[in-house]
């Protein structure tokens, strides 16, 4: 069945909790002020779309398509995005609250996720090569069997990643920051 595809609109202030967002392809859309929680936005395509200030908290995105899209000032709780078409899936986030959502086997390389916080939030089994956390909080956020080879944590904090679980190779941390590699070890860092 082919969507409606639906280019370089806005759509501002919204409550798509009341009056559902029509399934469609969306390109070059920007939604701004938007609720979109517990919607359902699955199998819907959204190619190079801004999403600003909106709550996408508890959307369902199994099948949906993130092309080449921005998410800045959004609130995002408890999202999966393992269950996103992966088929040329890229996000970025830009001062995001993605608290307990889900990242398992997805490939993320190259993502920016800048002034985030990212509380308990699963990065298992997650490609993040070359990706960078710029000034996130990654508090009992897990890392478990994640790619994380030329991943930039130099202003990230808060985040307990255990060398031996994950590919590190050539990732940037800060020495502020190399505790949260040790926490398993249970010592004291001073200085």
């Amino acid at each position: 069945m082919a969507h409606a595809i639906i280019e370089e609109e806005t759509f501002d202030k919204i409550d798509f909790t009341k009056d559902p967002l029509k399934k469609a392809e969306y390109e070059y859309c920007n939604f701004k002020n938007c609720d979109f929680s517990n919607t359902d936005l699955s199998g819907f395509v959204f190619l190079e779309c801004e999403f600003s200030a909106c709550n996408l908290s508890l959307a369902k995105l199994t099948k949906t398509a993130l092309r080449e899209v921005k998410f800045k000032n959004s609130k995002m709780l408890g999202l999966s995005f393992e269950s996103c078409n992966e088929f040329g899936f890229a996000v970025s986030f830009d001062n995001c609250i993605l608290d307990h959502c889900s990242f398992y086997q997805a490939k993320l390389k190259k993502t920016s996720f800048k002034d985030a916080k990212i509380h308990q939030a699963d990065f298992t089994e997650t490609d993040l090569s070359n990706s960078v956390f710029d000034n996130c909080d990654l508090f009992r956020t897990t890392f478990e069997n994640t790619i994380l080879e030329k991943t930039d944590f130099l202003t990230a904090y808060n985040y307990s990643i255990d060398p031996e679980l994950n590919r590190i190779k050539k990732a940037k941390f800060s020495m502020a920051g190399i505790a949260g590699l040790l926490d398993k070890y249970d010592i004291e860092i001073k200085g």
